[in-house]
C-alpha cells in the first residue's frame, strides 16, 4: 500500500511541474555555444538547439520544442530527449537503462526543477529528473565556461526502490544534430602507436568506439573524437564537435544515425560486463563529458580546450614544469647506486632540472631484474642500492638536481612477496588457468584494503624519503583474468568499482601531497583523460620517442590537450635522425631527455645544453601560450606549428622536413596568432655550434601582418631536418 501512494505522490508531482512549467526553457550558454534544452507539454525535457550563440532573446521563444518524425509519424510523437530511458517510444540507442525491482525494464523521466549558479570560471546548471511510476532521480549536470567556449556535462542517478535496481547504461549525456553529412575523426592507438587520425563518414545506423581493457583502457582507442558537420573536420574553418571522456576505465562512444538522418551522441561508461547494481539511495555518477562547438575549425576547439584544461582541470595547470633526465633508456635494469649518482651529475651538466630513477629499484627476495619479478615488493634492492632511496635523494642534492622515481603501484607479479601473502588481492579467476599480460595482474582496488595499501606505498615512500620531486605513475597491463574476489557475486561492479579505488587512491595522494608533480604513464599513452589529469601534471604521450612517429603522435593529441601535459623526451630511437631534429621535436611539448650523454659528441652535447636553456627560457610561451597548428603531416611532407604568448610579445615557431620528396614546390609557412600591428624579430634558436642560420628571414623585423599572410620560407628539402623560430616584438 505504501508503494502505491508513493506512486501515486510522485505521478501528481511530475503533473504538477507540467502545469507549472509552462514549457520552460533551460539555456547553457557560453559567449559562442547556445545549448537550448525545454520542457515539453508532455513534461518530459527535450534539446531544442545546439548550435552558435543566439544573440537576441526573442529568437530563444521561437525555438519550441523540437518533434522529429519516425519513418511513420502515426507511430509515436519523438522528440530529442535529453536523457532518454530504455522501454519508452523512442526507437533508438537510450542514454539509462534501468530493471526495477518488479523487472520492469522501462524509465519515463520527467522534469522537475532545474537552478543555476556560478562557479570558478563559468555557471553551473543541475537539472532534476524523476520517473513518473518508480521513484528513481536523475540529476543532470552541466558546467560551461563562456571564455573558453567549453561545456562539461554528467549525470547522477538515485532511486529509493525497497532492493536494489540493476543499471544496463547510464551514459553522460546525449546531443543530437540534424546536418545534411557527419564525418568523424576517431584516434586508434596501439603500443607505440598513439593517436593515430583517421576520418570516416557517419552514414545509418550506429558507429561504436569503445574499450574493454579495464586500468589500460586506451591502449587501443582514446576517450576522444571529433565530429565534423557539413564536412570533414579541418584545422581553421568549418562546424566542429570536439568531445573527451573524463573516465581512466572502459568507455563508449555511441554514434547513431537515425531514419531521418538525425545523429545523436551518446558518450558514457562502456557497460559492457557491467550490470551495475545500484543499492537504495545510492548515487551513481557519471564522468564528465567535456565538449566544445568551434566554427573556426578544430585549431580554435583545440586552443579553446587548452585553454579550458590549464585554467581549471589540469593539476598545476597555470605551474611551471620540470625538465628531467631519465636513465630507462641509458641503463634499463643495469644500473646500482654509484651508476645513478654519475647520471645526476650528468642531468646536471645538461641544465636539467631532475633526474628520474626509472623501473628497476625494488624487490628483495624477488629482485627486480626483469619484468617478470618484483611488482609489489616497493623496498629498495640492497644489494643494487644500499643507501636506500635517502642516498640517491641526497646524491641529487649534491649534484645540485631534484630526484624523481617510477613506481606501478596498481600492478602485482605473481613472483612477488605480496602475491605470496594476498593472492586474493589480485583481479584472477579462481578455477581457471591464469593469463597474463606483461607477467603481471592488476590488484583489485575495487577492495578498500587494497586501496590502503597501494596509497601506503606513495604515502610511506614520502614519509621517508620527503626530497622525492617527481612521481612516474606507470600502469602497464590491461586488466586480465576478470574476476574480483572481493565483489564475489557482484561481478558487475568490477570495471566501474575498480576506478573509483584508482581514483580515490590518486586524491588521497593529491589531498596529502599536493605540490608533488606526478606522470601520468600507462606503457605509454593508454591513460590520457581529463578526470586521472586532475591529479596529475602530465602524461607520457607514448614509449615511442622516434622522432618521426613523435610528430604525428603529438599533432593527434594536441588536438585535445595542451603541450604542458603532454611529456616529450629526445632519446636514441631512430639514430638516423640528428639529436637536434630529435630534440626539436620534443621541445614542442614537455621537453625531457632519456639518453647517456657520452653517447653523444662534444657539439651535440653543446647544442642540447643551448637547446635546454633555450627551452627553460620560452616555457611561458610554449607552455602557456596559444598553439596553432600550421602544416599536417597527415597532408604534407612537412610538419609546423606555432605558439604565441598571451600578450602577443614573443612567439616560436617550430618547423619540420619529415620525408621531402625530391625538389618539390615548398611554400611558406604563414604564422597564426600574431598581433598584426607588432612588429617582431626573427631569430633562428636551436643551431648546432658552428652553423649558421639559412633563414632567408633571419635577423629581420617583420609586421605581424606580413608573417601571417606572406609567411617564411622555413622548409628544406633534407629529410628530418627542423628549424625553432624565436619571434620578438620590436618596440
Amino acid at each position: 500500500m505504501k508503494h502505491l501512494i508513493a506512486t501515486a505522490a510522485l505521478a501528481l508531482l511530475a503533473t504538477t511541474t507540467l502545469n507549472a512549467s509552462d514549457m520552460k526553457q533551460i539555456r547553457i550558454s557560453t559567449d559562442r555555444t547556445d545549448l537550448v534544452l525545454q520542457v515539453g507539454d508532455n513534461g518530459r525535457l527535450y534539446q531544442s538547439y545546439f548550435g552558435e550563440r543566439l544573440l537576441n532573446e526573442s529568437d530563444l521563444k521561437e525555438l519550441g520544442w523540437s518533434v522529429h518524425p519516425a519513418s511513420d509519424g502515426s507511430v509515436s510523437r519523438r522528440g530529442w530527449e535529453v536523457y532518454s530511458g530504455s522501454g519508452n517510444e523512442d526507437f533508438f540507442e537510450p542514454a539509462l537503462a534501468v530493471t526495477h525491482n518488479d523487472g520492469n525494464p522501462s524509465t519515463w523521466l520527467y522534469y522537475v526543477s532545474s537552478s543555476s549558479h556560478p562557479v570558478e570560471g563559468g555557471v553551473r546548471t543541475d537539472i532534476q529528473l524523476r520517473d513518473d511510476k518508480y521513484p528513481v532521480d536523475v540529476t543532470l549536470h552541466y558546467v560551461a565556461y563562456p571564455k573558453e567556449n567549453v561545456i562539461k556535462t554528467w549525470s547522477e542517478i538515485r532511486h529509493q526502490e525497497k532492493k536494489p535496481v540493476t543499471l544496463s547504461a547510464y551514459a553522460s549525456t546525449m546531443l543530437y544534430f540534424s546536418r545534411p553529412t557527419y564525418y568523424l575523426t576517431e584516434f586508434s592507438s596501439d603500443w607505440a602507436k598513439e593517436a593515430q587520425m583517421s576520418t570516416q563518414p557517419l552514414l545509418f545506423g550506429k558507429k561504436v568506439i569503445d574499450t574493454k581493457l579495464g586500468s589500460r583502457a586506451a591502449m587501443h582507442t582514446h576517450p576522444f573524437f571529433i565530429v565534423g558537420l557539413d564536412q570533414p573536420a579541418q584545422e581553421r574553418q568549418g562546424e566542429v564537435l570536439m568531445g573527451t571522456l573524463a573516465w581512466t576505465g572502459n568507455f563508449r562512444f555511441t554514434f547513431e544515425v537515425d531514419n531521418v538522418g538525425n545523429l545523436r551522441i551518446i558518450p558514457g561508461i562502456n557497460p559492457y560486463a557491467s550490470a551495475y547494481k545500484l543499492e537504495r539511495d545510492e548515487v551513481f555518477t557519471t564522468p564528465e563529458f567535456i565538449f566544445t562547438l568551434s566554427t573556426e575549425g578544430t585549431g580554435q576547439g583545440s586552443r579553446d580546450l587548452q585553454a579550458w584544461a590549464r585554467n581549471y582541470q589540469l593539476k598545476d595547470g597555470k605551474g611551471t614544469r620540470l625538465t628531467l633526465l631519465n636513465n630507462w633508456e641509458n641503463t634499463a635494469f643495469d644500473f646500482d647506486q654509484d651508476i645513478l649518482a654519475e647520471l645526476m651529475k650528468e642531468a646536471k651538466d645538461l641544465g636539467v632540472d631532475m633526474f628520474l630513477l626509472d623501473d628497476g629499484w625494488f624487490g628483495n627476495k624477488y629482485p627486480r631484474k626483469d619484468d617478470r619479478a618484483g611488482l609489489g615488493d616497493w623496498e629498495v634492492t640492497h644489494d643494487k642500492l644500499p643507501g636506500g632511496i635517502r642516498a640517491l635523494t641526497d646524491a641529487a642534492k649534491e649534484a645540485g638536481v631534484k630526484f624523481g622515481l617510477w613506481i606501478e603501484p596498481e600492478m602485482v607479479n605473481p613472483k612477488s612477496e605480496l602475491f605470496e601473502q594476498h593472492p586474493d588481492w589480485a583481479i584472477h579467476y579462481p578455477n581457471r588457468e591464469t593469463y597474463y599480460y606483461r607477467n603481471q595482474l592488476v590488484l583489485d582496488l575495487s577492495n578498500p584494503a587494497v586501496q590502503d595499501y597501494v596509497y601506503g606505498i606513495v604515502d610511506k615512500l614520502l614519509k621517508e624519503n620527503p626530497d622525492i620531486a617527481y612521481f612516474k605513475w606507470d600502469c602497464n597491463s590491461p586488466i586480465t583474468n576478470i574476476y574480483s574476489p572481493y565483489l564475489k557475486a557482484e561481478q558487475g561492479q568490477l570495471y566501474i568499482d575498480h576506478v573509483r579505488g584508482v581514483y580515490n587512491v590518486m586524491k588521497r595522494v593529491k589531498d596529502n601531497y599536493p605540490d608533488v608533480p606526478m606522470m601520468l604513464c600507462s606503457g605509454g599513452g593508454a591513460r590520457c583523460d581529463y578526470e586521472a589529469l586532475k591529479y596529475f601534471t602530465e602524461f607520457w604521450c607514448s614509449d615511442n620517442t622516434d622522432p618521426v612517429e613523435r610528430i604525428y603522435i603529438q599533432w593527434g593529441f594536441s588536438q585535445f590537450f595542451p603541450a604542458k601535459a603532454m611529456c616529450a623526451h629526445v632519446t636514441s630511437w631512430n639514430k638516423a635522425a640528428s639529436v637536434k631534429f630529435r630534440t626539436d621535436v620534443a621541445s614542442m611539448c614537455k621537453l625531457g631527455f632519456d639518453l647517456g650523454l657520452k653517447e653523444l659528441s662534444a657539439d651535440e652535447l653543446l647544442y642540447c645544453q643551448t637547446a635546454v636553456a633555450n627551452w627553460k627560457r620560452l616555457q611561458p610561451v610554449i607552455l602557456d601560450g596559444s598553439q596553432y597548428r600550421l602544416v599536417s603531416p597527415y597532408e604534407s611532407n612537412h610538419m609546423a606549428v606555432n605558439y604565441v604568448s598571451t600578450d602577443s610579445r614573443k612567439a616560436v615557431l617550430f618547423a619540420y622536413d619529415v620525408y621531402p620528396r625530391y625538389q618539390e614546390k615548398l611554400l611558406p609557412v604563414r604564422l597564426q596568432g600574431l598581433d598584426p600591428t607588432k612588429r617582431y624579430k626573427v631569430e633562428e634558436i636551436n643551431l648546432m655550434p658552428g652553423t649558421q642560420s639559412t633563414l632567408p628571414a633571419n635577423g629581420k623585423v617583420l609586421s605581424g601582418d606580413y608573417l601571417m599572410k606572406v609567411g617564411l620560407d622555413a622548409f628544406g628539402f633534407q629529410p628530418m631536418q627542423s628549424r625553432v623560430v624565436e619571434l620578438t616584438e620590436v618596440e
